[in-house]
């Protein structure tokens, strides 16, 4: 990829000007944090066949799978990776970033099925351009990734080994954005809401570089990656505090206090929107943790998953 055209986009359309306000070179401060968020895009995806008899950590995966769930004519490719015991078992749904893919949740996976929670990560179609459920961006849509979610937990709630007092959101970046979407309208059938530096920032940065619909081009490319116009028509008129906060179940939100690319102040402002929710800083991280990050981050879903099913 090439980092100079990456550092163009990431100004002039994810940072709010708040980010880089008294920064007296804006190219050197996006070379100095962009090798995190590189990670986001970049990271490769490798698939464990069912039964295999791989484990994770302390052996609590009794197998990792593919799974397909449809969405009317969207089919949707995951990975679900399940815990050993062989009884009903919460849920846990997570949702990549902007290009990402399933790659993302299998960091979580050993902590999830620790806690007996069978754990679904997935593509979404045309949300990336290595998507295995459909890698045609152009048809990228806040609204159908929004359903797809919510696809997913209809297919859960339907399994006979589910707990279905147990469903739990996990979305990082974009994904957040509308995992938090998509929990405002299911409500409590979701359980607990974790959001990983969510990009609530999406239509506030968007609206403000196409100030009218009649700006907004018929292709837009974010770092070589094709958009179409129904994207950025999605976004108009929505009111992000206001809808999330139609959830009510308790929240957990980690966000970098080094994010270039989505300030913490949008996840403190979500805060101010939520009944139940606690927000977690990792001092050091941008968008995008390395492994000692990573390793916190766990830590805080595992104590937060804990402290929410002791309080049912």
């Amino acid at each position: 990829m090439n980092k100079t055209i990456l550092i163009i986009f990431l100004f002039l359309f994810l940072i709010s000007p708040d980010t880089i306000k008294g920064q007296e070179n804006t190219a050197a401060y996006a070379e100095k944090h962009i090798d995190s968020y590189i990670n986001e895009l970049s990271e490769p995806t490798a698939i464990v066949p069912a039964d295999s008899g791989c484990k994770a950590g302390q052996n609590s995966i009794r197998s990792v799978a593919d799974l397909w769930i449809s969405n009317g004519n969207r089919k949707i490719y995951g990975i679900m990776s399940t815990p050993k015991n062989s009884g009903q078992n919460g849920v846990a749904i997570i949702s990549h970033g902007f290009n990402g893919t399933h790659h993302f949740g299998k960091d979580y996976f050993e902590t999830l099925n620790n806690l007996n929670y069978t754990v679904y990560a997935f593509d979404f179609p045309s949300g990336s351009l290595r998507s295995q459920s459909n890698n045609n961006t152009a048809d990228m849509s806040i609204i159908d990734e929004k359903n797809d979610i919510k696809a997913i937990v209809r297919y859960f709630l339907s399994q006979n080994n589910t707990d279905k007092k147990q469903i739990v959101l996990i979305g990082e970046s974009q994904g957040g954005f509308v995992s938090a979407l998509a929990a405002a309208e299911l409500k409590d059938t979701v359980n607990s809401l974790i959001l990983i530096y969510p990009a609530l920032c999406i239509p506030d940065n968007w609206n403000k570089r196409y100030a009218t619909e009649t700006e907004i081009p018929d292709t837009t490319y974010l770092w070589n990656v094709p958009i179409g116009k129904q994207f950025f028509k999605e976004l108009r008129g929505l009111d992000v505090y206001k809808t999330i906060a139609g959830y009510n179940g308790p929240v957990l939100i980690i966000h970098g206090a080094k994010d270039p690319i989505v300030p913490i102040s949008y996840s403190e402002m979500a805060m101010k929107c939520y009944s139940n929710a606690r927000l977690v800083t990792i001092p050091e991280a941008g968008h995008g943790f390395n492994n000692d990050e990573k390793t916190l981050s766990n830590k805080f879903v595992k104590e937060f998953l804990e402290t929410a099913h002791t309080e049912q």
